[in-house]
């Protein structure tokens, strides 16, 4: 492959990777408010969560230019700081990340929810506190949901178009991902053979992903089953 094309790959897995790096994290405490916690408002933070992935992903793109561009509030405050997200790949993990949140949330906080609240009970009795119930009990349940969002989210990264053109633009070797270099490719007249060879590596990329999520929530099956033997012999 050409050095153009090892640059785009690399840039699609640097945008995505860093868009999971912040949204697993703000997914999980969301998933876990959503699932664990009562609260004026609760149906309305789930529908503002879902959002991004039934809204028309140039809108989404609209709202993080308004909100994150230059002129608007966020990017005001963050521009004296040297902080920009606008025109650059930490614009374009901004942008993949958002419209991943959602594909995120679901699964962990479907994992949350059937967590028994009556181990939770227990293990208060027993004067473990709310850290330790978190860290022995919330967290090992929610790894699965946590890895199947993972590699949800991630898919949705590397496949996004219209949030990212809309807000960080086409520029080759700063926010040209696959998404964007097979559209640019598919402009030009002799542009079939990048076409090809974006969608075969993009393809292939996705299948390693999905493969390796399903051993490795083969792996935390067993072994959670396999801890919960021990804990009852």
């Amino acid at each position: 492959m050409s050095a153009e094309i090892w640059s785009i790959v690399l840039l699609s897995l640097k945008v995505s990777a860093f868009a999971l790096i912040w949204a697993v994290p703000i997914a999980f405490g969301l998933a876990y408010l959503l699932a664990r916690k009562q609260f004026w408002g609760k149906q309305l933070l789930s529908a503002v969560i879902m959002l991004p992935l039934v809204m028309p992903p140039v809108v989404t793109g609209l709202v993080l230019l308004y909100v994150f561009g230059p002129l608007g509030p966020v990017g005001l405050v963050l521009a004296p700081l040297g902080v920009s997200f606008a025109f650059n790949a930490a614009g374009a993990s901004l942008a993949a990340g958002l419209v991943a949140l959602p594909l995120i949330v679901r699964p962990i906080r479907l994992s949350l929810e059937a967590v028994d609240p009556n181990l939770d009970e227990a293990l208060a009795v027993a004067g473990r506190s709310r850290l330790q119930r978190f860290s022995m009990l919330y967290l090992p349940m929610a790894l699965p949901g946590v890895v199947a969002g993972g590699i949800l989210g991630f898919a949705k990264a590397m496949g996004e178009f219209g949030a990212t053109i809309t807000f960080v633009a086409n520029i080759p070797g700063e926010t040209q991902t696959f998404s964007l270099a097979i559209h640019s490719a598919l402009q030009k007249f002799d542009g079939g053979e990048t076409v090809l060879l974006l969608s075969i590596v993009s393809i292939l990329i996705s299948v390693i992903a999905v493969l390796g999520s399903e051993y490795l929530l083969n792996w935390l099956q067993k072994r959670m089953l396999g801890e919960q033997v021990v804990r009852h012999a």
